[in-house]
């Protein structure tokens, strides 16, 4: 009976968030052909990465990927985003074409497990079982999760870090062995960003359960919890080894927060709203709108339950007062509050992020159950706290008037976009006026309570979901361009190749979306991508140019492109005649871009006749230039080949023209590569020289490539501040470049140690286990628990007892008429559900009707949306388009090419129908404007 109890728990756990999921997704897949498509990061990162990493894997290319940046270790650089996750593994069998369409689903997929895990961990902490359910479903529909579908690979540490602490609980407290080394392994692996901080927190939730006195934890139990925590990152080595090796050497990692950072924060707007976040659904990602110079525009600074908020959560620390769960959600709420601890969780890196609110999050989940499965909880308490700091919040940013420079209302309302904000508003005080009328109604029966505040959460979450996913889309591209220009556009581009088929050069894109090169499969110099080689991150400030989470060179760095081997532009602006570059000619369009060819073009493998000291390198103001006249060298590397390379006179390094980069590029085209071919494991050329002379490849330099010439093994320089170049003989030369992931290699190795010493020791474990239940007594038999039936499941008999009557917890049993005094007997708690039918599974058809009413209404804005952004595939490949916006070019609404935020409002203008006048506002140009 409890097995079936258990695995019904869990099947409805999983069920009800796939079918909330699909409620608010499946629409938008609907109407974008298969696809999910989004906004931002969304687009130009999770969607082109998965193609990437699944094409690379497929094909063996798992070493050096030429697609990333310049060129970067694939394993070090995909560990941070899906190629560890047992998720992204699941779509290995399929075609490449259908992987694009494999994204929707999979969020579904993700959201589901973090329901299923997080109620699983729940479950632990409450009398009815079933009850969890409901705190899987906030914790997998709470803001964090619906506002991090921005960066899709967040939810598998949502998803997995349940299960690190279930594991955790049932080392110490069931001594079950082995579990809590899995968990570690498959978080580790996962993403080991999230993985740093979940061990952060575990160490938190260690410490105050202790010292709660809620555990008994010897000495040698504490070794254990060590022993298998060490296991468990020895067993994610392979991967988890490159990835902390790549990332050791990224240059943002250099900068630790010090000084007054450390106790308070530099922005003024933090501290408020990290404490709405509790009490508020975030707005998106690069629009933030409560509070808009808080700084943290992608921080992932959100944490809200639907419908409850914080109610359950302020109602439960009221009446527990020394509880370890109360302990451990005041202790999270003061390391967000103080800059120094909440930099903990990123290794005090001087960059602020809120990403690990999950954990506490789950924590929040957990007291709300909690204090719903208590009649004791007073949880109006809670309810009449919640709603005054929320209207403190909603009123006074909501009712500030916004002054102008003549001290001119513009504006009632101090946030970034009002229609949006009480829309927020909206949905957060109908949450909080549901809960008050459950409580009210059902405050002395809280299993009907749960029961209708399931249902109640299901309609929260359709209609937040569904007005984020289409707030969002709002901002994004059209969806037939961003199809045909971008996830199909790689058939569509044609230029040279060499005889192995690749591109053995590079393309610039020009006002082009961001990693619009990485969709096509062409070498840049245009990328985003946080986790890129350390060379890349040394060479861009090299030369004057911020790189930080992405590479997007300007064209007054004109130098680099001959440096770098550029031998195409594309220009989204197809009206373009000329290019504010020397050198560059247009030869047509294609795919909807103007594009040009560099006069200038040096191919990979050149030489140089002079060298360059740093001295001359820093004191130049024309940085890309003056790398086409001398090698840059070290101090070492000038000794080594003074006889070689000739010191450049200081009197070159000055008011470099336009005619002299030809020169110096027409002389670097002198003695060039004559071969040139890249593969999966490095790269090969041919070079013919008049005399021995250092060969320079602008391929980033990396502990992990080794190289040869004629056969035998050279030395790889690093020069150029990032790059690569070997010493080459007079005469023809084959050259051979080998890439191997640093540390991959050593973390095989510790990975295969570690499954051994795993084997032995649950073996070990296990005939321990067996030896001490055979020195224990016989265990006396006890009265079974009496088995509560599914909050969800139906009582197949057909006179379920409803409340009040006898029976039923709360109605008046029966009196003995033997005597008054008779013992009081103790009935056994029956709850009626929902729908009084034989039928186990009827809970499924109400959600169902809700689900499917609700996907109706957001399949109906989607479709509005769709017919606001109706820019047709031929004129969006033909027509020019906006230039591309960066990330602070976004918060001040610059439009991106088949984006349509800036015409919303005129389209929407002649919509009848309420849900496109309600969204007609949402993320419009005008709308600043106009508040401005």
């Amino acid at each position: 009976m409890q097995a079936k109890q258990r695995q019904s728990f869990y099947r409805e756990s999983f069920l009800f968030a796939l079918i909330i999921a699909l409620s608010f997704l499946l629409p938008y897949m609907i109407i974008d052909k298969g696809l999910f498509l989004f906004y931002g990061d969304y687009d130009v990162q999770q969607v082109p990465f998965y193609m990437l990493m699944h094409d690379s894997i497929r094909s063996g290319n798992i070493f050096w990927s030429w697609y990333t940046d310049l060129g970067s270790n694939f394993l070090g650089s995909y560990a941070f985003y899906n190629v560890g996750s047992p998720f992204f593994w699941l779509t290995l069998p399929l075609p490449d074409k259908l992987v694009p369409y494999c994204l929707g689903p999979l969020l579904c997929l993700k959201i589901a497990t973090a329901s299923l895990t997080s109620s699983a961990y729940i479950s632990r902490f409450v009398k009815n079982k079933e009850l969890a359910v409901l705190g899987g479903l906030l914790y997998a529909f709470s803001s964090f999760s619906v506002y991090n579908i921005f960066f899709n690979h967040f939810h598998e540490a949502l998803a997995f870090f349940p299960l690190m602490l279930i594991a955790l609980e049932e080392l110490v407290v069931n001594d079950r062995k082995g579990m809590f080394a899995l968990t570690v392994l498959l978080s580790a692996l996962t993403n080991y960003f999230f993985f740093i901080e979940e061990v952060v927190f575990l160490v938190i939730y260690w410490i105050i359960r202790l010292f709660s006195g809620e555990w008994e934890v010897s000495f040698k139990k504490f070794l254990n919890v060590a022993f298998e925590s060490v296991l468990g990152v020895g067993l994610s080595a392979v991967l988890f080894l490159p990835a902390m090796l790549q990332v050791m050497g990224n240059t943002r990692i250099n900068t630790l927060l010090s000084g007054w950072n450390l106790l308070v924060y530099g922005w003024a707007q933090r501290l408020p709203d990290i404490i709405h976040s509790v009490f508020f659904p975030q707005d998106l990602p690069a629009f933030p709108n409560f509070f808009p110079d808080s700084g943290a525009n992608w921080s992932s600074v959100a944490a809200w339950l639907p419908l409850f908020s914080m109610t359950g959560v302020i109602a439960f620390m009221a009446a527990k007062k020394g509880h370890w769960l109360k302990r451990i959600i005041v202790a999270s709420f003061v390391i967000a509050l103080i800059p120094g601890l909440n930099a903990m969780f990123v290794l005090m890196v001087d960059s602020y992020y809120g990403r690990w609110f999950f954990m506490p999050v789950l924590m929040m989940c957990t007291a709300t159950i909690m204090a719903l499965d208590d009649p004791e909880i007073d949880l109006m308490h809670g309810l009449k706290w919640t709603v005054l700091f929320t209207a403190a919040f909603a009123l006074t940013i909501g009712l500030i008037p916004k002054l102008d420079e003549n001290k001119k209302i513009t504006q009632i309302g101090i946030e970034a976009f009002p229609s949006r904000f009480w829309i927020y508003v909206a949905i957060v005080a109908g949450g909080l006026l549901i809960t008050y009328l459950l409580v009210k109604r059902f405050g002395n029966d809280r299993k009907q309570l749960a029961n209708i505040a399931t249902l109640a959460v299901t309609v929260v979450v359709c209609i937040y979901g569904n007005f984020f996913i289409a707030t969002g889309k709002s901002y994004g591209y059209d969806p037939t361009w961003f199809t045909n220009v971008s996830i199909n556009g790689a058939s569509q581009i044609k230029l040279d190749k060499s005889s192995d088929g690749n591109y053995d050069y590079r393309i610039d894109v020009y006002s082009g979306i961001d990693n619009q090169a990485l969709f096509w499969r062409v070498p840049t110099i245009q990328a985003f991508n946080t986790v890129i080689s350390s060379s890349t991150m040394q060479f861009y400030p090299s030369i004057g140019v911020t790189r930080d989470v992405a590479s997007r060179p300007e064209t007054s760095v004109a130098g680099i492109r001959p440096l770098l081997s550029v031998k195409y532009l594309f220009d989204s602006n197809v009206n373009d005649t000329s290019i504010a570059m020397p050198g560059w000619e247009a030869i047509g369009t294609q795919i909807g871009f103007k594009v040009f060819q560099n006069t200038n073009y040096i191919p990979f493998g050149f030489t140089y006749d002079d060298y360059l000291t740093q001295t001359q390198l820093n004191n130049s103001t024309q940085k890309d230039r003056i790398l086409l006249k001398g090698m840059l060298l070290s101090s070492t590397q000038i000794k080594t080949y003074a006889n070689i390379l000739q010191p450049l006179p200081d009197s070159q390094t000055y008011a470099l023209s336009d005619d002299d980069m030809a020169v110096d590029c027409k002389s670097r085209n002198l003695h060039t590569c004559s071969e040139f071919s890249r593969d999966n494991y490095g790269f090969s050329a041919k070079i013919s020289l008049e005399r021995s002379n250092l060969v320079f490849f602008s391929v980033p330099y990396d502990k992990g490539w080794t190289a040869t010439v004629n056969g035998k093994s050279v030395k790889v320089e690093e020069v150029n501040s990032g790059f690569m170049a070997v010493l080459c003989p007079v005469g023809t030369s084959s050259i051979r470049f080998n890439y191997m992931t640093p540390g991959l290699y050593a973390g095989l190795g510790v990975t295969g140690g570690s499954v051994l010493i795993l084997i032995l020791y649950l073996i070990l474990a296990k005939k321990y286990a067996k030896k001490k239940k055979k020195l224990l007594p016989a265990p006396v038999p006890e009265e079974k628990d009496i088995e509560y039936p599914s909050v969800w499941a139906i009582d197949s008999a057909p006179d379920v007892p409803l409340p009040g009557e006898p029976g039923v917890e709360g109605a008046a049993l029966p009196q003995s008429p033997e005597s008054d005094d008779a013992p009081e007997v103790q009935a056994p708690r029956v709850y009626a559900p929902l729908w009084r039918t034989k039928d186990k599974n009827e809970w499924v058809v109400p959600v169902l009707i809700a689900a499917m009413l609700l996907a109706a209404v957001g399949y109906w804005v989607g479709s509005t949306i769709q017919s606001a952004m109706n820019i047709k595939a031929d004129s969006a490949l033909n027509a020019s388009t906006a230039a591309m916006a960066d990330k602070n070019a976004k918060a001040q609404n610059v439009s991106s090419p088949g984006s349509t935020s800036a015409d919303l409002q005129s389209r929407l203008s002649g919509t009848e129908s309420f849900v496109a006048g309600v969204l007609k506002n949402i993320p419009d140009i005008t709308t600043k404007v106009k508040a401005e």
